[in-house]
């Protein structure tokens, strides 16, 4: 028999004082968790699931049985950690430091022919690319995520010698201005290519599986490494969706992965998490997956969400096509502050900052709304 355990914060509020104090501050972010649900899986299906207050929650797990209490305990831990900022050590010298108490912007820069959403537009003009890498970090990007390979449903593999090309100049440059710089890859040669460019950290959307040599340059490199889920492998990361319950298999895959990433010598405090909206994954799958990111918090590392301009906005808003989802975007961009994410990998850089912003002086105006505090 397996058994698993999952702690899911199910009831937010936006400040501490809302609930006189009888909170948990998620992720170290600007978000409270007040009720949480205790469920447990045996063999992939939910045999329990009771909701605790967070005064009730030390006899809670105190009561769980015992194979189970330790990780209790250890996802107790997780959802209250404060998580230590990126210190990104630029290449011309000086530190680009990320702090991720308030949500972060991650600007896409797609140096490809084939993208679903600006395939062509930005490698076929460097200056056109390079104008807008800049409009980005001018509009308040932490950082530019730059990929050489589409990895949309149905897209060819890329030889890595070409994604090379496409990248790595694309890298230096933003080196040049001081940016902070990931780069959207699954080929090693092109991590250790782009890394030595000048780039910061590696987005890997196979979670460091396409390639073994992949979690040694990794581990060797030092740099941060986001691990996505997908279901699939190798080429077609799209396929094998089959889920029991899609929310609680993908929080034991990516947890089960970062334990073999840190395992294969990546530390800890390097590795974020992206639950991998829209791969391999039904609409229903995908709602259901941003409607439970409070409960990834339990895993202890910073959370990454990538929910722009995907085909789920257009399966709910007549077909729209990907230059028409803003709207849709910003609204998913939203829902993921709320839960606590600390990094958006968007398109629409400019009007995300600007809702990020929004939502950070709501914030700040529920904390110094002192007028629910009692005497």
């Amino acid at each position: 028999m397996t058994r698993s355990l999952y702690l899911r914060p199910i009831a937010l509020a936006e400040s501490p004082q809302s609930e006189e104090g009888e909170v948990v501050r998620l992720g170290g972010t600007l978000v409270w968790a007040s009720r949480f649900a205790v469920i447990v899986r045996e063999n992939g299906k939910v045999v329990s699931r009771g909701r605790y207050s967070v005064e009730q929650m030390p006899a809670a797990l105190a009561a769980l049985p015992a194979d189970l209490g330790a990780e209790g305990a250890a996802q107790w831990a997780n959802l209250r950690k404060v998580h230590a900022p990126l210190n990104l050590a630029l290449k011309g010298g000086g530190t680009r430091t990320i702090r991720l108490e308030q949500p972060q912007v991650m600007g896409i820069l797609n140096m490809t022919p084939d993208s679903f959403s600006d395939g062509g537009e930005f490698l076929d003009d460097p200056q056109i690319a390079r104008d807008h890498a800049s409009a980005m970090l001018e509009a308040g990007a932490a950082m530019i995520d730059v990929g050489g390979e589409s990895t949309r449903p149905g897209a060819g593999a890329v030889w890595e010698g070409d994604e090379i090309k496409r990248v790595v100049p694309m890298v230096e440059q933003l080196a040049a201005m001081g940016a902070a710089i990931s780069v959207d890859t699954r080929r090693p040669a092109v991590m250790d290519a782009s890394l030595q460019a000048g780039a910061h950290v590696i987005n890997d959307v196979s979670a460091l599986r396409y390639d073994p040599r992949s979690l040694e340059l990794a581990a060797s490199s030092g740099a941060p490494v986001v691990l996505m889920h997908a279901p699939g492998k190798a080429d077609d990361l799209h396929s094998n969706g089959d889920y029991a319950d899609v929310v609680l298999d993908v929080f034991d895959w990516l947890a089960a992965r970062r334990d073999e990433i840190v395992a294969g010598g990546v530390a800890p405090e390097n590795i974020l998490l992206d639950p991998g909206i829209g791969f391999g994954k039904s609409v229903a799958e995908n709602l259901a997956l941003l409607n439970a990111l409070p409960l990834f918090h339990a895993l202890g590392q910073p959370l990454l969400v990538g929910a722009s301009r995907k085909r789920m906005i257009g399966a709910l808003s007549n077909e729209a096509q990907p230059h028409e989802r803003l709207g849709g975007s910003i609204m998913l961009a939203v829902k993921a502050v709320e839960a606590g994410a600390h990094i958006l990998r968007v398109h629409d850089v400019p009007e995300t900052v600007q809702a990020a912003r929004v939502w950070r002086g709501l914030r700040d105006a529920a904390l110094t709304d002192f007028s629910q505090l009692t005497d």
